[in-house]
């Protein structure tokens, strides 16, 4: 396996256990507490899905796949509702599934090349790189919205907790 090729398989793996995160998250709060603020400043989890979806759409699927960018990043941040939980779940899933394909379809020359996205000019390794980061970072933030609303425990590293010991 090419060092290429290892970078793309890991980072389509890597989007697709986030939003398996962020879907269990969502199965787990109700659809007012999915659009619940708690400033003026914060963003609910239901905007963090929208920005989610709508920056891999941009950054992979238009800009790498070459679709077009009809990205509105304000409506992202500005929504308040309206979007249950299923549909959020669903957008995001389908988005990650269709930038999964445009990833492990990538070629040297399409990661080495250059792209401008948003003002940036990035290399396509940056943009990959970009978006799993970013997808992290907002799969934290949703989990901690979740956990802090819920008090549920996601379990997500219950293989690392250690056995109690038998006597």
């Amino acid at each position: 396996m090419s060092i290429e090729s290892l970078f793309l398989e890991v980072a389509t793996a890597k989007l697709a256990e986030y939003c398996d995160r962020i879907e269990i998250c969502l199965g787990k709060l109700t659809d007012e507490q999915i659009w619940m603020r708690g400033g003026a400043n914060e963003n609910a989890a239901g905007n963090l899905v929208l920005h989610l979806a709508g920056n891999v759409r941009q950054w992979i699927i238009a800009s790498l796949g070459g679709s077009p960018d009809r990205r509105d990043r304000d409506a992202e941040f500005n929504a308040r509702g309206g979007i249950n939980k299923a549909d959020l779940a669903a957008r995001l899933c389908e988005t990650v599934d269709a930038a999964a394909l445009v990833i492990r379809a990538l070629t040297p020359e399409q990661l080495t090349g250059t792209y401008e996205i948003q003002g940036y000019r990035v290399s396509g390794v940056e943009v990959v790189f970009h978006v799993v980061e970013h997808f992290s970072q907002h799969t934290g933030q949703i989990i901690f919205v979740t956990k802090m609303l819920t008090g549920a425990d996601l379990a997500f590293y219950a293989h690392l907790r250690a056995k109690p010991a038998v006597p």
